[in-house]
């Protein structure tokens, strides 16, 4: 019996116990590994423009401190529930353990559509929520980071609430701040920077030209669309890209800078270029040499995987492939290369490490320096994951996950358990 349910939740725990047996991880021992630390709801009333007060619910899962402190987003989204709260905890401790961060897994949200909100609301239910999370939260504990729906602005009133509460400033106990508030060069670009980093590296690998390839992008927030500049940048060709409001598509190749400025603008696509729109439903069996999906969980489904018409899938989101799809991708072989999220889309954790240690140290490093250390940490992953598919000729996920997995195992075998 577990609090935790939902399909996400479901796909999570699936995932992890196909690499337990793979790692042959003894049945005593995998609830230890899977089940969260700790996982807290709160209920945060806020007063609405109208007057009237409404209440919100709120969530955080710590899935383990044995390496560190927790570390993870929070989504403010009306799809969130502790279910998927706690799977994208799980997720995150096997991104942290693989990259070599000293942190466990952690996540948060409010079950709330953020476009709901006016201004004010939006910063009452942000610190709202934060204040409730201070007992359960600090620089060593738990460190707090943007997801889906919020953003530095959000990160900033988190930051400024804790630090009210402790009567200093703190910044340490947030990433993904604005820069003028002890956030890092780089880190809003940070994950988009890195799927585009790991997809130029595996081209490279499979000899697929770099200039005048084609890419495929679903989502066009902060991820996708630094996804898409980056790639468009290197001469890529970004045939198609969408967000919730619909999708764009033109086989010369989309402007992806005039896009981006549209969004920024009027905050989505709907607008953009109606005369390129394309069925979203089409978007990923588009043909093309790179699909990249950034946007929600478990979009890749058994029959889009089977219809995929690429050579590259970068996840720059958190679970867009389903474990039924991952045996359609699997069988397909060497048809198709797979960069799991946990990789894929972990230059965003990584930088958010550098912003708290910069935090801590209160010395501060050039973007530059971001990024070269940015990319070496991704590299030095992707090689040791390569290295562990050929050797045990398993699939790219199995890998990564296994060398996460492993790690937190260690660790906690190494430490014990307490009394």
């Amino acid at each position: 019996m577990t609090v935790y349910s939902g399909p996400v939740f479901e796909m999570a725990a699936s995932q992890f116990q196909v690499i337990a047996d793979y790692l042959s991880i003894p049945h005593d021992e995998r609830d230890r590994l899977l089940m969260p630390k700790r996982a807290v709801t709160v209920s945060c009333p806020i007063h609405r423009d109208d007057g009237t007060t409404a209440v919100f619910e709120g969530y955080r899962v710590q899935h383990h401190l044995t390496l560190g402190p927790t570390k993870g987003g929070t989504r403010f989204a009306a799809s969130v529930d502790i279910g998927e709260v706690a799977a994208l905890a799980i997720w995150m401790s096997w991104k942290c353990a693989l990259v070599g961060l000293p942190y466990g897994g952690a996540k948060g949200g409010i079950g709330v559509d953020p476009a709901s909100l006016s201004k004010r609301e939006l910063e009452a239910l942000s610190r709202r929520y934060m204040q409730e999370m201070i007992p359960f939260v600090g620089p060593h504990t738990d460190v707090m980071a943007p997801d889906m729906g919020t953003n530095e602005q959000v990160m900033a009133w988190f930051m400024d609430t804790y630090s009210m509460y402790q009567g200093q400033t703190v910044t340490e106990i947030v990433t993904g701040k604005p820069v003028s508030a002890g956030g890092t060069l780089g880190r809003r670009e940070a994950t988009g920077r890195g799927v585009a980093h790991l997809v130029r590296r595996v081209m490279r690998d499979l000899d697929i030209e770099i200039a005048g390839a084609t890419a495929v992008v679903q989502g066009f927030g902060n991820v996708g669309s630094i996804a898409a500049l980056e790639l468009y940048n290197s001469g890529v060709k970004v045939v198609a890209v969408s967000d919730h409001t619909g999708a764009r598509y033109h086989a010369g190749g989309l402007d992806i800078p005039a896009l981006i400025a549209h969004c920024a603008r009027h905050g989505n696509l709907r607008e953009a270029a109606v005369e390129l729109a394309l069925d979203p439903d089409e978007l990923l069996t588009l043909p093309c040499d790179v699909v990249v999906p950034a946007a929600m969980e478990r979009v890749i489904d058994a029959r889009t995987a089977a219809a995929l018409r690429c050579r590259i899938v970068a996840e720059g989101a958190n679970g867009p492939t389903t474990p039924e799809a991952d045996l359609i991708l699997h069988q397909r072989g060497d048809e198709i290369f797979l960069i799991p999220d946990i990789l894929c889309n972990s230059g965003g954790v990584v930088v958010s490490y550098f912003e708290w240690v910069q935090d801590l140290q209160q010395l501060f490093w050039e973007e530059e320096e971001v990024i070269r250390r940015e990319y070496q940490i991704l590299d030095r992953a992707y090689d040791r994951m390569m290295e562990r598919a050929r050797r045990d000729k398993v699939f790219n996920r199995t890998a990564a996950m296994a060398m996460g997995v492993e790690r937190v195992r260690g660790a906690k075998n190494m430490r014990g358990l307490f009394p």
